[in-house]
């Protein structure tokens, strides 16, 4: 069963802004600095399309991870999902809505996971790798919101 996490971001950019920004991949690249995350293949610059992929390498933990996802989902401007094909998750899926809200926008992120490697993967999830991801996903999102830090 894969675990799952709601993050909930107001911001003061409007729906289309955030839109825009959440599936830009030079926005992505810039809110995971940290973990050097960088695009190796598909879309490797600008806005993607429902349909189109990307492959993402970054370190966590100290470990190289690639990761192949698609938008598989995109409702212009209110939501889209993207989904893992290939990488270190068994599962992976996240749905990005904007809802407007007071000259705003309130940014919903649903994260759905599965770790590998069978019981020791969910004790992984539980202990650390959930809050681990909601971390990253909250960070993210400070980093898209603020337009004096952000893009």
């Amino acid at each position: 069963m894969p675990v799952s996490f709601v993050c909930r971001t107001h911001s003061p950019l409007e729906p289309q802004q955030l839109f825009d920004l959440s599936r830009s991949v030079d926005a992505h690249v810039g809110s995971m600095a940290r973990s050097k995350e960088r695009a190796i293949a598909g879309v490797v610059t600008g806005l993607l399309e429902e349909g189109e992929q990307v492959t993402w390498q970054a370190w966590h933990f100290g470990v190289p991870f690639r990761m192949t996802s698609r938008i598989t989902q995109m409702d212009a401007p209110a939501s889209f999902t993207d989904e893992q094909l290939s990488g270190p998750f068994r599962y992976f899926r996240h749905t990005h809505e904007f809802l407007p809200d007071g000259g705003g926008t309130l940014m919903i992120d649903r994260v759905a996971f599965a770790a590998p490697f069978g019981p020791l993967g969910r004790l992984a999830e539980r202990l650390f790798l959930g809050r681990y991801l909601q971390r990253l996903i909250e960070q993210r999102n400070t980093f898209l919101c603020n337009p004096v830090t952000g893009p």
